[in-house]
């Protein structure tokens, strides 16, 4: 028995020391290998290219608050847990990693002039999806390298609010130093991220910061809110950037829909393209109880003189079905679905009545919406193929971003500063200009109508 194991035991060991040593050196066959990988800049193109997914496709999202409905939920009914495990969580935590593997490989190559352009997207995405972290949980766990099993930092506490924001805030500067202007960027790599992406993201995450810190007593908070005012007034200085006006007097809804793809108001998109990457947005919005606007919306919008509802003799009432509608700021009829339209939906050919609801579709609460209707009947039919593409930065928000965010800071707005934010927005929909003295003059607050005007013009956008 003793010898038997003997000879085993050598076996093994003969095995351990000759046959064993040359696979150590083989690359393994179901994974891509770092050592095989990272040698050429397509290399690390692919490897951020991958980072795109990580963008926020369309969702129903503003109907957990008070300016859109779907169905009862448990925000809604106030019975949310906690649960065990998230996507919220999990998923930028899966994008972190693959941006620090992009970013730490790029430190140590040969190659590292060339990929620059490439770690600066990795730093911009790592930088976005703590941003989607950060937002709704505060302070999180930072990591900035990539993580093995063992390492330490698998347990570690989250950070202080200040230690993560700190971090995005830095990734976003340093992503915007290396990444090109959009009109200097090649049409085989339009939607790839720019450097007026990287400043857009910068000024929104200092205004959410400066304004969260304000009204909490925070010494930082107008540091934060100078912040959003340099990285807004960079972006609008490139002249990179104009609003969306090519369908005329209808451009805002168009906007949101096929004809507004690559338009110069679009800064940073989650990309489709049918049989390859499309969605069927307009349908769902269609079939699943719909993205209801509320009441509280609708009665946001102004008057046609520039007066909200309960201050206008332009205002018609509730009496009858349309006349809510007549007289008001033009948004609101590309926003909402007014009563009488005709528009397009699944099993018919051709446009119908689309008022007060959709066929076979309750409208809950009373309205329907319009915008990210599209007018492609092939695309929201069976096939549900929608293209269009969703508008995660535009240059109307950061318009928006620089003129609440002077506001805040001074505590007052010019009308020059006015002129250049708030009414070019204006302007596009024929609203009348927002000044001083029409603030005055007629009993309104200045702060309450630059919040207006960011709700109106970004309703149903996830903003709310």
């Amino acid at each position: 028995m003793k010898i038997n194991n003997f000879i085993w035991l050598f076996v093994v060991a003969v095995l351990f020391f000759t046959g064993c040593s040359k696979g150590l050196d083989l690359y393994p066959k179901d994974t891509v290998s770092d050592k095989s990988f990272w040698k050429s800049a397509d290399d690390y193109k692919l490897a951020a290219n991958n980072l795109y997914l990580s963008l926020e496709g369309f969702s129903f999202f503003d109907t957990n608050s008070d300016i859109a409905f779907n169905l009862p939920n448990s925000i809604s009914n106030g019975t949310y847990q906690p649960p065990e495990t998230d996507g919220n969580w999990n998923t930028p935590y899966t994008y972190i990693r693959r941006c620090n593997h992009i970013i730490q490989n790029a430190e140590e190559s040969q190659i590292k002039e060339e990929v620059k352009v490439y770690v600066a997207e990795a730093r911009f995405f790592r930088a976005y999806n703590y941003w989607r972290l950060f937002r709704l949980y505060g302070g999180v766990p930072v990591v900035t390298k990539v993580l093995d099993t063992d390492s330490e930092e698998l347990y570690a506490p989250k950070t202080e609010r200040k230690e993560t924001v700190d971090l995005i805030i830095k990734d976003l500067s340093e992503a915007a130093a290396g990444l090109p202007d959009s009109k200097t960027m090649p049409a085989a790599d339009r939607g790839r991220i720019t450097r007026g992406a990287a400043n857009a993201l910068k000024a929104r995450v200092a205004l959410f910061e400066g304004t969260w810190g304000k009204y909490r007593n925070d010494e930082q908070a107008n540091a934060w809110l100078d912040m959003a005012i340099e990285a807004a007034n960079d972006v609008i200085n490139s002249n990179q950037y104009e609003l969306y006006k090519g369908m005329a007097a209808d451009s805002y809804r168009y906007l949101f829909i096929e004809p507004g793809d690559d338009s110069d108001e679009c800064i940073l998109d989650r990309r489709y393209q049918k049989d390859i990457s499309d969605h069927s947005f307009t349908g769902n919005i269609q079939e699943q109880n719909g993205y209801l606007p509320t009441k509280k919306l609708a009665d946001m919008y102004l008057c046609s003189d520039g007066l909200p509802v309960s201050k206008s003799l332009l205002f018609q009432g509730y009496d009858t079905r349309t006349s809510e509608y007549e007289n008001r700021d033009p948004r609101m009829a590309m926003t909402f679905m007014p009563p009488g339209i005709m528009a397009y939906y699944p099993l018919y050919a051709d446009r119908v009545e689309c008022w007060p609801f959709y066929p076979s579709r309750n409208a809950s609460t009373g309205y329907t919406v319009y915008k990210f209707m599209s007018e492609d009947i092939e695309g929201i039919s069976y096939l549900r193929k929608l293209n269009f593409d969703r508008h995660i930065i535009r240059y109307a928000e950061v318009l928006l971003i620089y003129a609440e965010a002077v506001f805040e800071r001074n505590g007052s707005i010019s009308d020059s500063d006015l002129d250049k934010t708030v009414n070019i927005i204006r302007e596009r929909v024929q609203m009348p200009a927002l000044t001083n003295a029409f603030v005055s003059e007629n009993g309104l607050d200045m702060k309450q109508e630059l919040r207006r005007e960011r709700i109106v013009e970004l309703a149903m956008e996830g903003f709310r």
